[in-house]
Order: C-alpha cells, then sequence, then structure tokens
C-alpha cells in the first residue's frame, strides 16, 4: 500500500512537473518569431544539432577576395571564399517576406554566446517580447553572433537546425550553433560580406 502511494505521488509528481514545463513552453511558443522559430525555439538545453544542408568546400566562380562572405538568399546558401576558385558552402535560414534585404557590409563585431536586446521596431510589433536576454543555449542568437555593419542584422547561431534552408528570420542570417562556430572561428571583424537576393 505505501509503495503504490509512493508511486501515485512520483506520478502525480513529474506531471504536474510537466504541466508547469508545457506552461512554460507555451509562454514562449508564441515568442518563436523573435527571429522567425520553429517548434523547439526555446526549449531548454536543445543542443544545436546538424544542418539539413551540410558544411561542404565547393567549386567557387568569382571575383572576390579569399575570406569574402556572399551570402544568396535565394539559394539560402553562405559562401565563404578559400580562393583558387573555391569557397566553404554553409545552409543558413534568411529573412521571410518582406524582410529580406541585399547590400554589402563588414563584420563590425564578433560575439560568443552573445546578449540579445529586442531592436525598438521588433518591440513595437511584439510587445510581449523579452527587453533582454543573457547569452546561452536559450538565447535566439545561438553559439555565435557576427553583426553586420552598423545594421540591425547579424549572421547567428540557432538551436533549431530544422529550419535552416528556410525563410523564417527578421533579416538575420542563421546558422546552426555548429556552422556558425566554424565560420566565426575563419573570419575578424573587417571581412566584407555580400548579400544578394
Amino acid at each position: 500500500m505505501t509503495r503504490a502511494f509512493a508511486l501515485l505521488l512520483a506520478a502525480l509528481t513529474m506531471l504536474a512537473g510537466a504541466g508547469q514545463a508545457q506552461a512554460q513552453l507555451f509562454i514562449f511558443e508564441d515568442s518563436r518569431d523573435i527571429m522567425g522559430g520553429g517548434p523547439g525555439f526555446f526549449r531548454p538545453g536543445m543542443p544545436s544539432g546538424s544542418s539539413p544542408i551540410p558544411r561542404t568546400t565547393v567549386s567557387f566562380a568569382g571575383n572576390y577576395a579569399p575570406g569574402t562572405i556572399l551570402i544568396s538568399t535565394a539559394e539560402r546558401r553562405l559562401y565563404l571564399v578559400l580562393g583558387n576558385g573555391q569557397a566553404i558552402r554553409y545552409g543558413i535560414g534568411v529573412g521571410r517576406d518582406g524582410f529580406r534585404w541585399g547590400g554589402t557590409h563588414r563584420i563590425s563585431a564578433k560575439k560568443e554566446w552573445p546578449s540579445w536586446t529586442p531592436p525598438a521596431q521588433m518591440l513595437r510589433r511584439r510587445p510581449d517580447l523579452p527587453r533582454h536576454m543573457a547569452g546561452g543555449i536559450d538565447n535566439p542568437l545561438g553559439a555565435r553572433a557576427m553583426y553586420l555593419g552598423s545594421t540591425l542584422y547579424r549572421i547567428h547561431g540557432s538551436n533549431e537546425p530544422e529550419t535552416i534552408g528556410q525563410a523564417v528570420s527578421s533579416g538575420c542570417f542563421r546558422m546552426t550553433n555548429e556552422d556558425v562556430t566554424d565560420l566565426y572561428s575563419r573570419v575578424r571583424i573587417g571581412t566584407p560580406v555580400i548579400v544578394r537576393n
């Protein structure tokens, strides 16, 4: 009898905990479109996973200096030019309709596990968003961020590998945490970034 009661109590405790977790998840599910997200956007401890578009070295024809980043929003790919007719190709998530853009900038800052403060424009669209989030696994900027000029846009990580290759963000370029960490290690402040639609 005591054992049955203990099992029942343990089951109720687990259900209550699951209910609380479900409630927390519900609170954040609606916040997924912070940077444009899918169902696992804020799930604590969620691993970065691997990209559905594997990173690979490819032949690359173009008149760009080695170290240049070329982003093709139409292809949903980012190329890091290596020289000698080659580039590393990464899968990326791009801006959804109404948020895509093009132009040339330089990497103006690099941050590991960056904190995030939603810009005023985003807060006007989404007043329910947090005003600031510390860096970490739950942060929508992921493991690394490279800031583009004086714009609000970044190349950053994501905890949602399933969104790579999709138009999901508010104009930033998202990569898996694994891929963004690799790119971060290969580029420096001042690296040119060319964005083409």
